[in-house]
């Protein structure tokens, strides 16, 4: 699991450019919420292996970028691959759901 201080929307674009499906996790510290993902997600990346990615960023650090994707609600997770967003979810998420989604996409 990747944690990504400030990323710039050019970089952005590079990095959901992967044929391996990446799993984003927009969250913030301060939300109750957010912070119960990251075990999840920890679980999540286990699983996977190296046929995928999960990346956290956080909200609060990256708001040109939280606001561009429209991020209304935390944690908001998506799926991307090929530089094309192929499923998005607002709220949490148990980690069989989003281990089946991501293998949907290997």
């Amino acid at each position: 699991m990747l944690f990504l201080p400030k990323i710039l929307m050019a970089k952005f674009g590079e990095l959901i450019k992967s044929d391996l499906p990446i799993l984003l996790d927009f969250y913030t510290d301060w939300n109750e919420t957010s912070s119960s993902m990251h075990p999840v997600l920890r679980d999540v990346a286990a699983a996977i292996g190296d046929k995928g990615k999960v990346i956290k960023i956080n909200v609060d650090k990256n708001n040109e970028l939280a606001q561009a994707l429209r991020i209304k609600g935390l944690p908001t997770l998506m799926i991307y691959k090929s530089g094309e967003m192929m499923w998005r979810q607002s709220g949490e998420q148990d980690a069989n759901t989003l281990i089946n989604l991501i293998n949907e996409f290997i």
